[in-house]
């Protein structure tokens, strides 16, 4: 099946593309690949390949000791076997250290960081006394750090105060190219950290300016993901960052309707290429809808 037989199946008019169409999978070396891992790289691989395009390679290996070289090697191999090819080399997010800190720096001079030293027990209690909203991801930050002097030296993160960054970048909206025209609310999800304690930069902000450093025309990742795009679209805007298109597509899930992943021991890649496993194989039935029993295709 060719690569654009198989987007109509997802995406039955084909969009048209002004420019180079540059898509990315970006996967985390914190465990093995799973087979909604080669799925959704698939989706990205077809995509750049139906317009000619480019489909890139990030290693996204700044989640500190959970980032292990072994599964670096992995995610070569397996991406190698599944006939997924990349154009240009592999990029690492530990080598991109510096661009997120001068991000960083430029969010604090603009008055749109402030310091965090609450601890998630820190937080638990304040929540006990704290009404607060409650978004996609449980109920926002309380605010303890918000208007508080933190002394430097003392370990913290750093985290976006929203309802000021909103106010600055004021109306926002992107296109998904399977849900259409959405209104970007990034107060559902309160003072996100933006740069953590204990390892650098957070998935909003390194994920959104790798992005646009490497000229990503159209993100292609998993539905589960469609509502963060509300921060990465406040970041392009505080940032003047371009705007790219993006592709939620569907996702695998279990027999009890839950996505795979890798927390949950979901069968890995890996296992699949050492026991002798055709990874071409593999890729066609994917791109037939031919999944193994016990799958389906779902969305978030």
């Amino acid at each position: 099946m060719r690569a654009d037989d198989f987007l109509k199946q997802y995406l039955p008019a084909l969009p048209q593309c002004d420019g180079a169409v540059v898509t990315r999978f970006a996967p985390s070396p914190n465990g093995r690949l799973h087979l909604g891992h080669a799925f959704s790289a698939l989706c990205a691989h077809d995509f750049a390949r139906s317009f000619d395009g480019q489909f890139h390679l990030r290693i996204e290996d700044i989640d500190g000791t959970r980032s292990r070289a072994e599964h670096v090697a992995a995610i070569m191999s397996d991406m190698d076997w599944l006939g997924l090819h990349h154009d240009g080399p592999v990029q690492f997010q530990s080598q991109n250290i510096a661009r997120y800190e001068a991000v960083r720096d430029r969010l604090i001079a603009d008055g749109l960081l402030y310091r965090c030293v609450c601890s998630r027990s820190d937080i638990a209690h304040a929540l006990k006394h704290k009404p607060v909203p409650h978004g996609p991801d449980g109920p926002h930050y309380p605010g303890t750090c918000r208007d508080s002097h933190i002394d430097p030296s003392v370990p913290h993160s750093w985290r976006i105060d929203m309802a000021k960054a909103v106010a600055r970048s004021r109306l926002l909206g992107w296109f998904d190219l399977t849900a259409g025209p959405q209104f970007a609310d990034p107060m559902a999800f309160g003072d996100v950290v933006l740069w953590r304690k204990d390892a650098p930069a957070s998935y909003h902000l390194a994920a959104t300016i790798d992005d646009a450093a490497d000229g990503v025309s159209h993100v292609v990742r998993g539905q589960d993901l469609f509502g963060y795009t509300a921060i990465h679209r406040l970041l392009q805007k505080l940032l003047d960052l371009p705007e790219p298109t993006y592709w939620h597509h569907p996702l695998l899930v279990d027999v009890s309707g839950e996505k795979l992943a890798k927390s949950k021991s979901s069968p890995a890649l890996s296992d699949r290429r050492l026991a002798g496993e055709s990874g071409d194989g593999l890729i066609n039935n994917l791109r037939h809808g031919t999944l193994p029993l016990g799958i389906s295709l779902s969305h978030a």
